[in-house]
């Protein structure tokens, strides 16, 4: 198998366990958005900023350093383990001395019973991570996506059962650990590991080397991530944060089903070819081109639709989710250019300056922030969506002085995109204009209204548009639909 086609074969199953992941996120979270209040989301959420953020410092980056290494041993996999045990432990142990404190600074004591239970899965997650990496270094996307659909299956069938039995916020915690549970015997499963030890100080300060760039950009990128949660459960409280969470997560809904979906491809096969410029420089702006395309129009609805869908889909109690929601959207395009441009930095072991780049976004993000948050939850988005036009330049800049590229390849790629998403906005305008309002009005006939019109018309025109750099892909897709031979 070609390289091509072994990119487009695994990014295709890792969309599928992305997508897969959306759709049963997305349908049982209806159900959990009735059965739990925004407060007690917002109660997970606070408790999950620590302890993700733990997680970075429990993978310390090794598990990317595995998977872009030349070569590795059973040796390495088995010092993975070990280094990930031990840390792992150190977590757990922190957390349940600092549990205590967290209630006191939340005044509740429930957080630090849930912190502490949360902690548990650290404990289990060197059994899923070392498995999870092998599958990941050896391209085996199909089944890495099995275990990601039937474990998420299992957690949200705890969750709901919990839900539905009056446990609050305790729901979501244990359906994370005895999923994170579930996952690991999977992943084991497939990868036929059995765990051992290994403590060889050498190898190890030569995964710890990148991995340690690699944690610091992760815990940055996660810090900014999480500033807006960490800001709001101090200001505005848990309901803002369960609501501005909804608008943040319906966001990424796109981006975690298509870009992180290519991503982890683009990775692994920039790593490979990380000595042929070229064929690098290709593999990243065809990629971005690809994304763009697939992923604009969801973001394009959410601007369009904002209000009817979340009061459709959520009930009127999240109905202050659709302002924020409007405004993190305008960010769709440039979470793509920041997500595979940081592919290419790690690819070609570029982390230090991505890391530099890091640490300024995190003051840029601070201090937007603290202009925005006088204006509520849609002052915060606001300041996301700048700060993120910030990084995404960054980054890309950075990206390109690595491939030797040039600003004008950055707006080939975009340009696909832009003109189809453009039309299909022109037609919505002129559709909008001419329907009744027995068809606008109404929430439901609305969202189909806009969604049926919306989709056929880019569904044409990408079709049938005469555009050179989309032809590959809209023939295959003819081919598919059975309007083309061949």
């Amino acid at each position: 198998m070609s390289l091509g086609d072994t990119i487009r074969h695994g990014a295709k199953w890792v969309f599928i366990g992305n997508t897969g992941s959306q759709i049963i996120n997305f349908a049982l979270g209806l159900i959990l958005a009735r059965l739990l209040m925004p407060a007690e989301f917002g109660m997970v959420a606070t408790i999950l900023i620590f302890t993700n953020l733990a997680g970075f410092v429990a993978g310390g980056g090794m598990g990317q350093a595995i998977v872009r290494a030349k070569e590795a041993t059973k040796r390495d996999y088995d010092l993975l383990f070990t280094l990930q045990s031990l840390i792992g432990l150190v977590i757990v142990a922190g957390f349940f001395i600092a549990a205590p404190w967290f209630g006191r600074w939340y005044d509740n004591p429930l957080y630090a019973d849930m912190l502490r239970v949360a902690a548990l899965s650290f404990l289990v997650r060197p059994f899923f991570n070392v498995p999870s990496n092998m599958l990941h270094r050896d391209m085996r996307f199909k089944a890495r996506t099995v275990v990601q659909l039937t474990n998420l299956v299992i957690y949200n069938s705890i969750a709901l059962s919990l839900a539905y039995a009056g446990y609050g916020p305790w729901s979501l915690i244990l359906a994370g650990l005895f999923s994170a549970i579930a996952g690991a015997l999977q992943y084991a499963r497939y990868a036929r590991w059995r765990p051992g030890l290994c403590l060889d100080f050498g190898r190890a300060r030569e995964l710890m080397r990148y991995g340690l760039l690699a944690s610091g950009n992760n815990i940055l990128h996660y810090i900014r991530a999480q500033l807006p949660t960490f800001v709001l459960s101090r200001t505005l409280g848990p309901e803002a944060i369960g609501l501005y969470n909804k608008a943040e997560s319906l966001v990424a809904r796109p981006h975690e089903s298509i870009t992180r979906s290519v991503y982890s491809v683009l990775f692994r096969a920039l790593a490979k070819e990380q000595d042929n410029l070229d064929t690098s420089r290709y593999l990243f702006f065809r990629s971005l081109s690809l994304v763009a395309v697939y992923a604009m129009p969801f973001y394009i609805g959410f601007l369009w639709l904002a209000e009817p869908l979340i009061v459709t889909l959520f009930g009127q109690n999240w109905a202050g989710t659709a302002d924020p929601l409007i405004i993190l959207s305008l960010a769709g395009p440039l979470m793509a250019i920041e997500n595979l441009s940081g592919a290419v930095l790690a690819a070609r072991n570029r982390l230090g300056k991505e890391l530099l780049a890091q640490g300024i976004m995190l003051a840029v993000t601070g201090g937007a922030i603290w202009l925005g948050i006088g204006y509520g939850m849609e002052g915060v988005a606001a300041a996301m969506v700048a700060a993120r036009l910030y990084m995404s330049t960054h980054l890309f800049i950075l990206a390109k002085r690595s491939l030797h590229a040039r600003w004008r390849d950055l707006g080939r790629a975009l340009l696909p995109a832009t003109v189809l998403n453009g039309l299909m906005v022109a037609v919505l305008f002129a559709g909008t204009a001419l329907a009744p309002a027995s068809i606008l009005v109404p929430h439901v006939p609305h969202i189909l209204f806009v969604g049926l019109l919306g989709g056929l018309a880019y569904g044409l025109a990408f079709l049938y548009l005469p555009c050179p750099a989309l032809a590959s892909e809209a023939m295959r897709w003819k081919r598919k639909l059975k309007l083309a031979r061949g």
